[in-house]
């Protein structure tokens, strides 16, 4: 403590000239900030414009092109397959199917395109497309699904 008390006093009129010369210099760097602020104020203006515009066009543009995702709920019965599935004959009877209308019924269930239906059962692709419109009149549907689909809640295929 006595060193740095002494080391005080005894350049003491360094140290005073080194804080006014600091003063002095802040002084002078305030100063020409200053003349730069008032010299440069319409570009900084400008500036202080174009990045609030890009922060708003930015803002906008992101508001505008998020996508409006909606999502439906469709909730469908789900059939259970019995190992003891007995085909509803009465059902059959009811909608008039053919034993060949069962038939592409059946493959039309397994997914099986037209064609891969028409190759199966040896019959031309017109053939297959005259069953599949008899058949759709028949369960009065407009798509293979809608045909598969209650053909099976009505026990006619498995």
């Amino acid at each position: 403590m006595l060193k740095a008390s002494k080391f005080l006093i005894s350049n003491r009129n360094i140290i005073l000239y080194g804080l006014i010369l600091a003063a002095l210099l802040l002084l002078l760097k305030w100063i020409e900030i200053r003349f730069i602020i008032i010299n440069h104020s319409f570009e900084i203006y400008v500036g202080l414009i174009a990045v609030l515009f890009t922060g708003l066009g930015i803002w906008l543009a992101l508001k505008l092109t998020k996508p409006k995702v909606q999502t439906v709920i469709i909730e469908k019965e789900i059939i259970q397959q019995n190992e003891n599935f007995i085909i509803n004959e009465k059902a059959i009877e009811k909608f008039n199917l053919s034993k060949r209308e069962l038939e592409v019924l059946n493959l039309m269930a397994e997914g099986l395109s037209n064609q891969e239906i028409a190759e199966k059962l040896f019959v031309s692709l017109n053939t297959i497309k005259t069953h599949n419109s008899k058949l759709f009149e028949k369960m009065e549907v407009k798509r293979r699904t809608q045909a598969v689909d209650i053909a099976k809640r009505i026990q006619i295929i498995k």
